[in-house]
């Protein structure tokens, strides 16, 4: 078991890194077309995000600890709040915003990494589900990385060094820094941990994906966010817990 879910864990972390990369490529080449893309890309990501812990990963910690509730809540607040610090610090120069802003993605990128550890430790499903919906999000994370580098005055060569380093590499970090704590954990204290997890996802989809993606509208966004809630409905009613 152990073994079988750190495959999993490994596979995903290292395809949002690529994902990640792809989208850091693309945007330093064909900036257009990649800021086109991302707001698709986020729209179905959120679709995914909102449906995942409300359908199965919350519902999952719950059986594990009645607490988890509050834990979720907890989570969501977490992220919350972390991200009222990093924008408090990016009403600074030009250059200090890119850097702020791409350390806030940073840290982001490592708690996804985290996310997949303890998704995948709860079950395949909770951790393709959730894991699907982060990496789906991850080309467009990688844009806006080297946009905000780039904006912060950063060459573009350096730009996209620089945002491989802090948004690609960081969700493999995370998630091979947790695994050795997570595997060790009891059913109900995973329980907790997938409940705050559960609140993280859904700030990510509500509070961040979806914004950011009407920033980058296009017409027919509202259909890449349901086709991300149908998706996540349809594995979840075909393949259950």
């Amino acid at each position: 078991m152990l073994q079988g879910s750190f495959a999993w864990i490994a596979l995903f972390a290292f395809l949002a890194a690529t994902v990640n990369a792809l989208g850091i490529l693309v945007v330093f080449r064909y900036r257009e077309q990649a800021e086109k893309l991302t707001g698709y890309l986020m729209c179905f990501a959120a679709g995914v995000l909102i449906s995942t812990p409300l359908m199965i990963a919350l519902p999952a910690a719950l059986e594990r600890d009645p607490r988890s509730g509050f834990m979720a809540l907890g989570g969501f607040l977490f992220m919350f709040f972390s991200n009222k610090v990093i924008r408090h610090y990016t009403h600074e120069e030009a250059l200090a915003f890119g850097i702020t802003a791409a350390q806030g993605i940073a840290v982001h990128s490592f708690v996804d990494g985290i996310v997949y550890t303890v998704t995948f430790e709860v079950s395949v499903l909770v951790g393709v589900l959730s894991a699907g919906g982060l990496v789906a999000h991850e080309f467009a994370e990688g844009v806006i990385t080297f946009l905000v580098l780039v904006r912060g005055g950063v060459n573009r060569r350096a730009a996209m060094v620089s945002a491989f380093l802090m948004a690609s590499l960081t969700t493999p970090l995370g998630a091979f820094v947790a695994y050795p704590f997570v595997r060790s954990l009891s059913g109900g204290t995973l329980g907790l941990l997938l409940g705050f997890v559960s609140g993280v996802l859904i700030y990510v989809s509500a509070s961040h994906l979806l914004p950011e993606a009407r920033g980058h509208e296009e017409r027919h966004s509202i259909l890449s966010f349901m086709a991300g809630v149908a998706l996540a409905s349809f594995i979840v009613m075909t393949h259950g817990h």
